[in-house]
């Protein structure tokens, strides 16, 4: 799944409805996993700690990234990406063409 950040806001509700659908047609099995490219920025904000724990990069959040979490959260998820402890070399998921710019973007849910 890809979600880029520039996309209309009826685009990334119509993303995050078609998941939704797809979700609740997953078997009813002890666990679920999903994983995407979903472009999610997650700062560590004490409210977003339950679902992403304490060790996402220190990046701000942006548009995708509240909205993953609000999934996640809404799901019974924990976003397993943010969650190990890790030096923040091995975090990033994306680099720039020029190098200069690591994002973590790329993320596991599990519930």
């Amino acid at each position: 799944m890809h979600q880029s950040e520039e996309k209309s806001d009826d685009s990334k509700d119509s993303f995050y409805e078609e998941l939704e659908q797809v979700f609740y047609h997953f078997p009813k099995y002890h666990m679920k996993i999903l994983s995407g490219d979903f472009c999610a920025k997650v700062e560590r904000e004490n409210i977003f700690k339950p679902t992403i724990g304490k060790k996402s990069l220190p990046l701000d959040s942006n548009d995708n990234g509240v909205r993953i979490v609000n999934f996640a959260t809404s799901k019974n998820l924990v976003v397993k990406s943010m969650i190990f402890s890790h030096q923040n070399i091995h975090k990033y998921n994306w680099t720039s063409p020029d190098g200069k710019t690591h994002n973590q973007i790329d993320h596991i849910l599990t519930g």
